[in-house]
């Protein structure tokens, strides 16, 4: 499952107590990718090689996910995001953009309130977020929140099914199904499959209370950096603008037409364009 992309380099840098699966490459001002549930950083792929050209491109698994460690603990989205702010200074960015699309994005937004003086942007990518007014209305109709925060029954049913729901899973929240290269759907089940990266994946929901209790405080001191959110049309989309005023005061953003859930995969041309124009914008 191992995957590569031409011009960029892997390794695992230790922060944390653990080790975390990094990326890098191209040249510029530091933008740290952040994936969701149930990919990896391979989930960037497409839109990495787009900003190399002008940034220094960082995209890194999560705990829990992929070639990163999955400890037993700490997946509350403040410890993830000490994670990879780590990952940013061993590397020697102590100021940079981050992007976090799902997970990703829950874990991008405490990282910029808690780094306040590290980050210098903020993209969110179609997720609702902790701490927003619409959580409870919101995730209490998805069925993912409630399946993946059991304890140990999506552990049991998903083993040796990785695959099955993998690809069940993606294609449910794609518009586009012509977009997506199913062998991309091998490297999420064959990275799921690993030891202890099903269970890593469940911790990132089972702590959804703690992290929604933590965002209502972050909420009491609004981030002035510019923020963008983004999001597909038959998604979150028209959630995305809304939804992060009520975290910051800088907010751009809207939705990706014709594109639902998995923004980087079918619409990694749009994506590209709009974190560029963001970055250089501001």
């Amino acid at each position: 499952m191992i995957a590569a992309l031409k011009g960029f380099t892997q390794q695992r840098v230790p922060v944390n107590g653990i080790q975390i699966n990094t990326v890098t490459g191209g040249s510029g001002l530091p933008i740290l990718l952040l994936h969701g549930w149930p990919e990896t950083w391979w989930e960037w792929h497409h839109v990495m090689p787009l900003l190399a050209g002008l940034f220094r491109v960082v995209a890194i698994d999560l705990r829990g996910a992929g070639f990163s460690d999955c400890p037993q603990g700490g997946y509350d989205k403040a410890t993830m995001a000490r994670d990879a702010h780590e990952v940013m200074v061993a590397l020697g960015h102590d100021r940079y953009a981050v992007c976090g699309h799902d997970i990703g994005g829950m874990v991008a937004l405490p990282q910029a309130v808690i780094y306040r003086e590290a980050i210098t942007h903020l993209a969110v990518l179609d997720v609702p977020l902790p701490g927003w007014s619409g959580w409870e209305a919101t995730t209490a109709r998805l069925w993912h929140f409630g399946f993946h925060g059991s304890r140990d029954l999506p552990e049991r049913l998903i083993h040796g099914r990785e695959y099955d729901y993998v690809s069940a899973f993606m294609a449910e929240r794609f518009y586009d199904h012509g977009s997506f290269d199913p062998a991309n759907l091998e490297i999420y089940a064959k990275a799921m499959a690993l030891p202890g990266r099903t269970r890593g994946g469940m911790e990132w929901y089972r702590t959804l209370a703690e992290d929604h209790a933590a965002a209502l405080e972050y909420k009491k001191r609004s981030l002035e950096i510019p923020v963008l959110g983004l999001g597909g049309d038959q998604r979150f989309g028209a959630q995305m603008v809304p939804m992060l005023r009520e975290f910051a005061s800088n907010v751009t953003g809207g939705s990706i037409a014709r594109c639902s859930h998995y923004v980087a995969d079918e619409r990694p041309d749009e994506v590209a364009t709009a974190l560029i124009d963001f970055l250089k914008a501001s």
